[in-house]
């Protein structure tokens, strides 16, 4: 697998981010690394609803597959159990519009380590999650993820070598920079509010990777390697499904 290097680039600024008065959930992403393929616009927008549009960076739609560990994860009002709100999720992802032109993410499927969410997810959010024995293993500045999905053979691994915090240049702040979520519930499009403080970047190499998440995701196997960023993470606020 070749390496990939993003350093220290341009300072872009994010975009300011939105706030979520009154969350329906807590999070904080953590170890995050960021892998993005660029894909034909036509390919990618077979696989959202038609009331979607995909999003295109330079002429292309991008793919994301976004590996992580979602930690204290709690609704409001209860506190977090350490048996059930931390464990590992990988996404894949893609990038939308609606018809009133508000960007956001439609994942492509999640997969987490603990059934619990997995199920919780498919029934109180509709994102299409699926249970996998997954890992992230953090030793000093090197990461290694690894996912294998339950009753299916789709999996990943991936393995990246972290640096000092870096600037980025776009379009990593069109890939990332990403405050609402898009689903379907009862036959229509909703979506969500999400807030968290802009990604703190770090320097990232590309070690290791050998997927097939993509292809389970009905979208054909990636060309080239990725454009890699990774994040230490940051605290969220998601906020209620609306339809309007």
């Amino acid at each position: 697998m070749p390496r990939v290097r993003v350093g220290s680039c341009g300072g872009v600024r994010s975009p300011s981010f939105p706030r979520v008065a009154r969350p329906v959930m807590y999070h904080h992403w953590s170890d995050v690394t960021f892998l993005h393929w660029r894909y034909p616009k036509d390919v990618v927008q077979e696989l959202v609803p038609r009331s979607l549009t995909v999003e295109t960076f330079d002429g292309t739609a991008w793919v994301g597959l976004t590996p992580f560990v979602m930690e204290g994860v709690r609704l409001p009002g209860l506190p977090v159990l350490p048996w059930l709100s931390g464990f590992p999720e990988t996404n894949v992802r893609t990038y939308v519009r609606d018809d009133h032109g508000r960007g956001g993410v439609w994942f492509l499927s999640l997969d987490a380590g603990r059934l619990a969410p997995a199920l919780g997810g498919r029934a109180g959010f509709r994102l299409p999650y699926f249970w996998s024995a997954m890992s992230v293993d953090v030793r000093g500045s090197r990461v290694r993820y690894a996912c294998r999905r339950h009753f299916a053979r789709a999996r990943c691994v991936a393995e990246v070598e972290t640096g000092p915090p870096a600037d980025v240049a776009e379009p990593a702040h069109f890939l990332t920079a990403r405050y609402r979520l898009f689903t379907v519930v009862a036959g229509r499009v909703a979506r969500a509010r999400v807030e968290h403080p802009p990604w703190p970047f770090r320097e990232v190499e590309l070690v290791r990777l050998e997927q097939d998440l993509l292809q389970a995701a009905g979208l054909p196997a990636p060309h080239g390697p990725p454009l890699v960023h990774a994040s230490t993470g940051v605290p969220v606020r998601v906020g209620m499904w609306t339809w309007w």
